[in-house]
């Protein structure tokens, strides 16, 4: 199962919506309503652009070039949007204890103080999709979608 490859995929019937539109609405729906959650809370300066990039910094901080690789943007990129982030007091940069010519992009205490707000408001969407699909077929998405992980996300 794990080693058929999409080209051994049959097209989903005309007409059927394919997996990755599936995905992408319900992953948009959950993030509109977690924006919609940090602005009701005065948060409402972020970009999806910059969650992007601070949803992937490191407990103890990350490298420039790191956040552009695992958010699949160019370096200047990550760059332009680090600086807007940092402007608004959301991160902030240190140097990095192990290369001295190195600095870290590291969660500010604003940063810090939204982050609770945004998993709040993706547990409440998760709670719904669970009362929706029943705890069973909730287990199963997530079971699923773990494991399709192990092939889609070179982090993981």
């Amino acid at each position: 199962m794990g080693d058929e490859h999409a080209a051994d995929a049959p097209p989903p019937p005309a007409g059927e919506v394919n997996i990755g539109v599936l995905l992408f609405v319900s992953y948009r729906a959950m993030e509109k309503r977690v924006f919609e959650a940090l602005a009701a809370a005065g948060y409402d300066d972020l970009t999806p652009a910059q969650a992007r990039v601070f949803q992937r910094i490191a407990p103890c901080g990350s490298r420039l070039t790191d956040l552009a690789e695992q958010a699949q943007i160019a370096k200047q990129s990550a760059g332009f949007l680090v600086d807007q982030l940092e402007r608004a007091g959301y991160v902030e940069r240190v140097p990095d204890p192990t290369d001295a010519r190195a600095r870290l992009v590291r969660v500010a205490e604003r940063g810090a103080r939204a982050i609770p707000l945004a998993a709040a408001a993706v547990a409440d969407v998760e709670t719904e999709w669970c009362r929706h699909l029943g705890e069973q077929g909730m287990d199963q998405l997530r079971d699923t979608l773990t494991r399709l992980r192990e092939i889609a996300d070179p982090y993981a």
